[in-house]
């Protein structure tokens, strides 16, 4: 498997690998890792399709990335997908993926003609005071301080933020701007997760830093991720004849280790309550969902809370993986993530409204009609003085092709699920759904008087707690997850947000879809290249304008600086006069 970029290699169609008609595929899970994986078997590998199986433990596939309306609770997205025009991967994969809405066009081409024609923005990204605008104004609020805090940590080898915190790198001077306030509600950023994945994504999205305030960076699907992104791929595999086995839960994955080779040997299953083992040779590849965001998330309902359930029980994801684990160090250390769920833990709810009392509320937040088909929200409103650190978003309505034309479904999410609310004196674990609607109607606006009322008749909610869904952001070091093709690996490689592989940033779409994509092209050595990660961070045009916008448009030369550092800045500009340099410096306002 090597890197490519550019589009030279973007539309070639790589050769048959040898002998892939006498091999067959076992994958693990049917996440979105897991289906893209099986899509580059068929489409790259050119894989029969009646040699790959799917095994799922659930009757229904997507994984996290979910959408399903429940009997007499209903509708359910336990969490987002913020896309990027930079998902590499992710589009390579999805421009072959056939539309399930209209004939003869791909999923990219919906999705780009999508958001063409209605751009993504933001009118309001915080609220404080009850639904009042905070008049962030599209400004970080950072101080120099601050900023040289960030650059810093931008340029910290990787090496020397093993097992390191936030914390350990910022202040009040980071921690209390706009930036960390934007930063950690739209990525679920806490302070005490991973320095090291925090410099992963400031380099990851560099090219994206301006966009943050106000999410005109970002798009969205029509429809929710289930909808948009997994039935068109189960539909695609199910063209091919590929293997869909549900109601088969994976315990353990047996292998062979010695010091030059390490061999999958077979697949511990339990299907309909009985346990049962496929055993393998070298011609059968496995691909392993490691770990899960979601393991023993909970679902409540209007007038019950979702349990939280901490307990990792034998046949989950956790559970797997520490028994694979175990066979090999090279295989990971799983208790790095899943140790305290109190610190990966947080919750959301789905609020579907009932009728038009609410809307009012919506429309004078977001400045736009929720009903219109388009944009409403732009991403997520934060109220800035919630205990919980509640947001809230509102997608192109309908989310659900189902969905009745008058209602409206409203994603919220609680950072702090264990803070007293400010309207509903409960923590947000302990919340029903109409509790925590409450809580909403009290932070976009709704006189007090009315709250109870309105999320009594006018909306009906589903709370969803998620102990482990932050795990991925645990400060870690190397080797505490998997490299996605361990080293010695014959026939099995691992797949997803527990699988490590360069450069790339976890908790996106694009991370599941580029690990899948190695993973098959290194073990069947697929002649075409695997599109790196978009080099933005080496963009010279990228770092300087970051560099003005997160200083809210400063110029350089406007920084606090001592006596001797003006001296220097005056040097340096006296020598770069009349250059290119000093043109290029000027024309992204550095100087």
């Amino acid at each position: 498997m090597y890197y490519s970029s550019g589009n030279y290699e973007a539309f070639a169609r790589p050769k048959k690998p040898e002998n892939v008609d006498s091999k067959s595929a076992y994958i693990v899970g049917s996440g979105l890792g897991a289906l893209a994986a099986a899509c580059f078997l068929v489409r790259d590998g050119q894989m029969k399709g009646e040699h790959i199986h799917i095994l799922e433990k659930d009757n229904i596939a997507g994984g996290a990335c979910d959408g399903y309306k429940f009997e007499n609770v209903g509708y359910v997205m336990r969490g987002g997908r913020e896309m990027d025009n930079h998902f590499e991967c992710m589009w390579d994969l999805f421009h072959s993926i056939p539309s399930i809405e209209t004939q003869g066009v791909s999923v990219l081409d919906e999705y780009y003609w999508l958001n063409k024609e209605d751009p993504n923005y933001s009118l309001c990204r915080a609220t404080v005071n009850q639904g009042k605008d905070a008049n962030t104004e599209n400004k970080f609020n950072i101080s120099d301080k601050g900023a040289m805090q960030i650059m810093r940590l931008f340029f910290t080898p990787n090496e020397l933020l093993q097992d390191r915190k936030i914390t350990d790198i910022f202040d009040e001077e980071v921690l209390d701007s706009n930036f960390w306030m934007y930063w950690r509600t739209m990525f679920a950023f806490e302070n005490w997760h991973s320095a090291l994945e925090m410099k992963l994504y400031i380099q990851r999205f560099i090219h994206h830093i301006g966009g943050l305030p106000d999410f005109k960076a970002l798009r969205f699907t029509k429809y929710n991720q289930y909808e948009s992104m997994i039935l068109p791929m189960v539909k695609y595999l199910e063209g091919f004849g590929v293997q869909f086995h549900y109601g088969v839960n994976v315990v353990n994955v047996n292998f062979d280790c010695t010091t030059s080779k390490k061999q999958a040997t077979g697949i511990e299953v339990i299907r309909d309550g009985n346990e049962e083992t496929i055993y393998l040779t070298e011609n059968d590849l496995v691909f392993i969902t490691n770990g899960g965001c979601v393991e023993n998330s909970t679902l409540g309902d209007q007038n019950t809370p979702a349990v939280f359930n901490t307990e990792i029980k034998a046949g989950g994801g956790w559970d797997m993986w520490r028994k694979i684990a175990s066979q090999d160090t090279s295989f990971g250390r799983p208790d790095k993530f899943c140790y305290d769920p109190e610190q990966t833990n947080w919750m959301s709810a789905t609020v579907t409204t009932l009728d038009q009392r609410i809307i009012p509320y919506i429309k004078n937040i977001c400045k736009r009609d929720p009903f219109s088909g388009k944009v409403v929200t732009g991403g997520i409103v934060t109220a800035k003085d919630s205990s919980w650190l509640m947001s809230w978003t509102i997608n192109r309505q309908p989310q659900f092709r189902d969905q009745p034309k008058d209602q409206c479904l409203v994603w919220v999410y609680g950072l702090f699920s264990d803070k007293v609310g400010d309207y509903v004196k409960k923590p947000m674990r302990e919340c029903t759904g109409k509790e925590i609607c409450m809580e909403w109607l009290y932070h976009i606006g709704v006189p007090v008087n009315e709250i109870e009322v309105m999320a009594t008749k006018s909306a009906n909610t589903v709370p969803c707690m998620m102990p482990y869904i932050t795990a991925f952001f645990m400060p870690r070091a190397y080797g505490d997850r998997p490299d996605v093709v361990p080293q010695g690996a014959e026939n099995f490689a691992f797949l997803g947000q527990f699988a490590e592989t360069k450069r790339d940033t976890i908790f996106t779409t694009e991370y599941s879809i580029r690990t899948a994509m190695e993973a098959v092209y290194t073990l069947l050595d697929i002649d075409r290249g695997v599109p790196e990660v978009w080099g933005s961070v080496y963009d010279i045009r990228d770092l300087l304008n970051a560099t003005v916008q997160l200083r809210d448009g400063k110029k350089a030369t406007e920084m606090e600086l001592g006596p001797k550092e003006k001296l220097v800045i005056e040097e340096v500009l006296n020598k770069i006069h009349g250059t290119d340099i000093e043109k290029l410096l000027k024309e992204y306002k550095v100087i």
